[in-house]
């Protein structure tokens, strides 16, 4: 993009382009790995209710500290990892983005070193706050070499290390005995290892949530967005040592959490059975898509998430991403040459790729 001289824009921002997947009208919308299954009318109606309560106060300021929803988190992650966490915890800001860049804005006093590829908003967000990042290695399957990882934390001793678990795009999972050893290598050098889990609901890998009371430098970032069915509701949030927590508080805009997002969050989590109630249909579903994706001579990444990155496909992948769209399916193009990420949606949604992607390869 061609900026105006006489913006004076900083100068690490003009060669940028915004984030964001595309948003067109398609009749399988499979390309930002959401959840396909909408709240039931009696959680709609259960939502509804708790905004309306609030909505008579709309003319103070929320809670800023999000206290409510930051216990009902933490009893979340207590009940699932057995943990003994307290809201003293945890944080909470308007999707996982906002409580990556308040890491950036806290922490990245040095260098950041991540294993691309990854979710890319971590070295966009990087490059926005005007942090080095650095990009580290994985291998050809895109899987992780722990003991590569380990020496290049050990080489650049970067502020914060982010790993990504399941990993976006690629759908791989790293093991908690490979975290801790992460972590290690993170300490040795005075960092903080960042674990992003948006993902982690969809996979068997034990979380790293069970690491921060032994390793304060680990900090883990989780997503309503994605198992929890609420990505329009832009709920994202962090478990960490209290210091890391108190550090958010210096970093965050004041009252940046809507006394309306606060109210629908409490509920969501109150009704978390039933909305993490569709992961067990994704999962087999997953296991579906990938075994239509071999029957097809493709080959796929192993995949602990709720999305699927195959190749072996002829056409160039923009040309097949296209292909599809023009047939009502939308999937995402990740930028890795020869390869398309597609996330798995309910029944008919899936079925609607097969069919298309069949007529295409």
């Amino acid at each position: 993009m061609a900026w105006p001289s006489w913006l004076p824009l900083r100068d690490s921002l003009r060669p940028l382009s915004p984030y964001g997947a595309p948003q067109v009208p398609a009749r399988a919308a499979l390309n930002t790995n959401e959840n396909p299954y909408s709240p039931s009318p009696a959680l709609q109606k259960a939502i509804t209710d708790a905004v309306a309560k609030v909505a008579s106060d709309l003319n103070r300021y929320p809670d800023r500290d999000a206290t409510v929803l930051r216990t009902k988190l933490a009893d979340y992650i207590n009940e699932q990892s057995g943990t003994k966490f307290s809201a003293d915890n945890l944080w909470a800001a308007n999707g996982s983005n906002e409580i990556i860049q308040s890491i950036f804005l806290a922490f990245a006093q040095g260098s950041v070193l991540g294993f691309t590829p990854s979710y890319s908003m971590h070295p966009l967000i990087a490059k926005v706050t005007g942090s080095s990042w650095i990009d580290g290695k994985r291998n050809a399957d895109f899987s992780l070499n722990t003991a590569d990882a380990v020496a290049e934390i050990q080489k650049h001793k970067p502020t914060l290390t982010f790993i990504t678990t399941p990993n976006n795009p690629t759908g791989g999972a790293v093991t908690i005995d490979s975290i801790q050893m992460l972590a290690d290598a993170a300490k040795s050098v005075g960092g903080l290892l960042v674990v992003d889990e948006a993902y982690a609901e969809f996979s068997q890998d034990i979380s790293a949530v069970t690491l921060i009371a032994n390793n304060p430098h680990v900090i883990v970032i989780r997503t309503m967005s994605k198992a929890f069915a609420f990505a329009g509701a832009r709920v994202g949030y962090l478990v960490s040592d209290v210091s890391v927590k108190d550090a958010m508080m210096i970093v965050r805009l004041p009252y940046h959490l809507s006394a309306l997002t606060q109210a629908a969050a409490v509920v969501a989590i109150d009704h978390r059975a039933e909305l993490l109630g569709g992961v067990s249909t994704l999962i087999a579903a997953r296991t579906h898509v990938v075994q239509a994706l071999h029957d097809m001579g493709l080959a796929t990444i192993p995949s602990s998430a709720n999305f699927v990155l195959y190749t072996r496909f002829k056409q160039a992948a923009p040309q097949l991403w296209a292909a599809l769209l023009e047939k009502g399916v939308l999937i995402r193009d990740v930028g890795l040459s020869g390869y398309l990420r597609v996330t798995i949606g309910n029944e008919a949604e899936n079925n609607l790729f097969i069919s298309a992607l069949k007529e295409l390869i």
